[in-house]
């Protein structure tokens, strides 16, 4: 599932085509009519922990922004909710690309999964020089385990100043998307379907979906083709009242 504004774009040329007009305003309306509208989510689980005594760094990227993938990956923890409680979902995320490097899935929060996560972006993309990896506070990040890892591979530690998430809006963002609008479609049982499931979930998302953030295009193609993005701010539009209830 997805918003529609890019399930709008993805109609295109199919509703020409058709000689079906419509426009985007009119598709969120026929959308909403009929309930299917993707409806944003609050977080109810609490998955950051930054009240302990190891090391933690600072802010690396305040007022910059990548400018080519492979400069910036950020990590961040949610939570997945089963028949039998929560799991919990580390990424890491291309900042530029926002295609997901590596991810695990576990049913506690211990460093030893986020640090899977990690080592599965660094053995598929290596790190490169000056590669930055950003994160919140949390203990798993702060950890001595996960820390290693980032200084055997030469990657920059920077972690986020407060508890806002705006200082680390793309790993959430990413991770919003994964859970809100592919894995809270399912009925998951256990951790060995979800990390089944999460596989597939991840080259659906890296392959198929749009973001407007990047031009219309997927994190995939945006990665592996180096494409330059002209990044803007998002503007306000004149749509009806009940789309700002909903993601885009």
């Amino acid at each position: 599932m997805m918003g529609t504004r890019k399930l709008y774009c993805l109609l295109q040329p199919f509703l020409p085509e058709h000689q079906i007009k419509i426009g985007r305003d009119t598709l969120f309306d026929l959308l909403a009519a009929n309930g299917l509208l993707v409806r944003k989510r609050k977080r109810k689980i609490f998955t950051t922990n930054s009240k302990h005594w190891f090391k933690k760094y600072p802010n690396l990227i305040k007022n910059w922004q990548p400018q080519a993938p492979g400069e910036l990956w950020v990590a961040d923890i949610t939570y997945v909710p089963t028949t039998d409680g929560f799991l919990y979902l580390s990424m890491i995320t291309d900042a530029y690309s926002h295609r997901i490097m590596g991810y695990h899935i576990a049913e506690n929060l211990e460093a030893v999964h986020t640090t899977k996560a990690l080592k599965m972006a660094l053995v598929h993309y290596p790190a490169t020089t000056g590669l930055i990896h950003h994160s919140d506070r949390g203990i798993q990040y702060c950890s001595a385990e996960y820390v290693e890892v980032l200084n055997t591979n030469n990657v920059q530690i920077s972690m986020t100043e407060n508890g806002d998430p705006r200082d680390n809006a793309v790993a959430e963002r990413i991770n919003g998307i994964i859970k809100n609008e592919y894995l809270d479609h399912y009925e998951i049982n256990n951790q060995s379907q979800a990390m089944e499931l999460l596989t597939s979930v991840v080259y659906r998302y890296n392959t198929h979906r749009p973001h407007h953030s990047i031009n219309l295009h997927t994190p995939e193609t945006v990665h592996l083709n180096n494409l330059k993005i002209n990044r803007r701010w998002a503007r306000k539009t004149q749509l009806p009242n009940i789309v700002n209830q909903y993601q885009d």
